[in-house]
């Protein structure tokens, strides 16, 4: 993230020449990219717009699947919906607007990797969606969603099930008994924890998982399982 972030009318210009999405309320766009690190210089940040986001994200893309699958049954809804709103593909998002440079963040955030840039990224998208919707309303808000997120739910792999769903199952017919998950660290912050997470198969190398809850660790290390064992193919690419 560049130390030197833009702010005010080139903050707005910079955004819709990477987005086409205009704001009038400047202010809005500036609070969805602060970060909480940087609340004491700028006097805001985006953990409530953030909060709002996540909810219109869900809605959007909730509708969008009802509508794109209309022989779908709830389940295979839930698998789409949960890879559409996770925080790899927001991240992925977020990358793919170049985002990195707009945002405002404190000097011990500017340099991270791994998990913890993976979940800025997906907190920033998840703000600058609230931050579009309260600015042109649902409308503008499902305008954008579907301009990032339909490719991504018209990929192939895009219903692949829940992996720990998946691994149980692959597990039970190979090893004749359920994975069983370890947690092998806890690091970070109460209000921004890393879990570091291993699974365990029977005649069968250990996968490890990280993530911002115990539930997210395990399933990467059930999806990183799978892809090692050739039940699951490598990474999904999105365009």
């Amino acid at each position: 993230m560049s130390r030197k972030r833009l702010k005010g009318k080139e903050l707005a210009e910079a955004f819709e020449q990477r987005t086409g999405q205009s704001f009038r309320d400047i202010s809005l766009l500036d609070r969805a990219l602060t970060h909480a690190s940087a609340r004491e210089v700028a006097g805001f940040d985006y953990q409530r717009l953030e909060f709002l986001g996540d909810r219109v994200l869900g809605l959007v893309i909730s509708e969008m699947l009802f509508k794109a699958y209309p022989e779908a049954p709830e389940g295979e809804l839930s698998v789409r919906l949960n890879a559409l709103v996770n925080a790899e593909t927001l991240a992925a998002i977020a990358d793919e607007i170049n985002l990195a440079d707009l945002i405002q963040a404190g000097r011990e955030l500017r340099s991270v990797t791994g998990r913890k840039r993976v979940n800025l990224r997906a907190d920033i998208m998840e703000a600058l969606i609230a931050a579009i919707y309260l600015e042109g309303g649902l409308e503008a808000a499902r305008n954008f969603v579907h301009r990032y997120w339909m490719p991504r739910s018209q990929a192939e792999g895009a219903a692949r099930r829940d992996p720990k769903t998946e691994l149980q199952e692959w597990a039970h017919q190979v090893a004749g008994a359920a994975p069983t998950y370890s947690m092998d660290a806890r690091e970070g912050p109460d209000h921004d924890p890393l879990f570091t997470i291993s699974v365990h198969v029977k005649g069968h190398a250990s996968a490890i998982g990280q993530g911002r809850s115990k539930r997210e660790a395990e399933q990467a290390a059930a999806t990183a399982m799978l892809i090692r064992e050739g039940v699951w193919q490598g990474p999904e690419k999105v365009s």
